[in-house]
């Protein structure tokens, strides 16, 4: 097995991690960090790639640049999310904001 296979697997095991946090958390804030944990397994697949095939380097850094900006970007809007959630339903549980009111 190669680095660049290795690097892969471990980047599909943080996008498995993340889809299962996301699965199976209730609280906002835990599925806002598995959302993190596959988008650095992106990232790490993109830096791998970038590091060991003859693609350019400055192409891979500036995706993987592209995709922290992203995920800071998300992390932002979705704690300002959690927190207006919170002082509305008093919960930052999904359970709590899952039914609409009219």
């Amino acid at each position: 097995m190669n680095a660049l296979s290795l690097y892969q697997l471990v980047a599909f095991g943080l996008l498995g991690v993340g889809i299962f946090g996301l699965l199976a958390r209730r609280s906002l804030v835990g599925m806002l960090i598995s959302v993190e944990l596959m988008l650095n397994g992106a990232g790490l697949a993109v830096v791998a790639a970038g590091q060991l095939t003859p693609m350019p380097d400055a192409l891979a850094q500036s995706t993987t640049l592209f995709v922290m900006g992203l995920a800071a970007a998300e992390s932002t809007l979705v704690l300002a999310i959690v927190y207006v959630v919170r002082g509305r339903f008093g919960s930052a549980s999904a359970d709590a904001v899952s039914e609409l009111k009219g």
